[in-house]
């Protein structure tokens, strides 16, 4: 008995909630207005293109320009130093000399307000990497004068011009043995890129201090081949040959590159 009373409430329910929705419809239709679209006959909703795939833009990081190679920037060439607290030091003829902190103390070179490197460095060291398919591996870049001394405190050492972003110091992977063929590429690419001027390089009468081969220049750089014995400072620690480029013309300017101390200290940020 209680089983039947049961069903005949919920069956009563269910009977009084379809009546419900049924009495809603009939509300909503009485209520809802219609109105129609009119719409000219040459009239589009989209306008008509042509479809086609597009690829991913790279971001700048994904720049593999030279077959799987990191394409090389500026950013290669920030002071190496170092950000041991307390910085580290070494003692040459009883003195203290002390590193600079690196990339968490100052930035690079600036020129009209950014951070500058000359760009034909640059360039260089991408044509190679181009030529060679093989990496070049930077060992100096800009030095700030705090690095500079204590990469290489002699006095020689103390008006180069890689406080300036001018100069660079840098081997080739697999070509480590073989820096003349690095030197080659170098004055190919000025034969590539033709200018009168700059083309034609000449041997140094006189080798560099200290240094066995002469070196090469023309107009705009200065080229020379370090031994393996030869030019050891604190930041060419490694058992190969290396080569120098220095930046001797300023293309931009039309002025000669020469060493300036107030630029040396003062032209950088310091964080």
């Amino acid at each position: 008995m209680l089983a039947k009373f049961l069903f005949a409430v919920f069956f009563l329910s269910a009977a009084c909630s379809r009546m419900d929705e049924s009495e809603n419809e009939k509300v909503r239709k009485y209520n809802e207005k219609r109105e129609a679209i009119y719409r000219l006959d040459h009239e589009k909703i989209f306008a008509h293109c042509d479809v086609f795939e597009k690829k991913r833009e790279k971001y700048p990081w994904e720049d593999f320009s030279h077959g799987g190679i990191l394409k090389i920037t500026k950013e290669y060439f920030r002071c190496k130093g170092s950000d041991m607290n307390p910085p580290i030091k070494v003692i040459r003829g009883g003195e203290e000399i002390f590193d600079c902190g690196g990339l968490d103390k100052h930035g690079l070179p600036f020129e009209q307000n950014k951070e500058f490197v000359y760009p034909i460095l640059i360039e260089l060291l991408n044509y190679i990497q181009l030529k060679s398919n093989s990496l070049v591996v930077l060992t100096t870049g800009h030095r700030c004068p705090v690095h500079n001394r204590y990469a290489d405190s002699s006095k020689l050492a103390s008006t180069s011009k890689h406080q300036l972003g001018a100069e660079v110091d840098f081997y080739v992977e697999g070509l480590e043995e073989k820096p003349l063929e690095v030197v080659k590429w170098i004055m190919d690419y000025y034969q590539e890129n033709p200018n009168s001027e700059y083309n034609r390089f000449f041997k140094c009468q006189k080798n560099p201090e200290g240094l066995k081969q002469p070196g090469w220049y023309n107009k705009e750089i200065f080229i020379r081949i370090h031994d393996k014995t030869e030019g050891r400072d604190f930041d060419n620690r490694h058992p190969y040959p290396y080569v120098t480029i220095e930046v001797r013309y300023d293309l931009q300017k039309n002025e000669s590159v020469v060493f300036d101390w107030e630029k040396s200290v003062k032209n950088y940020l310091k964080y």
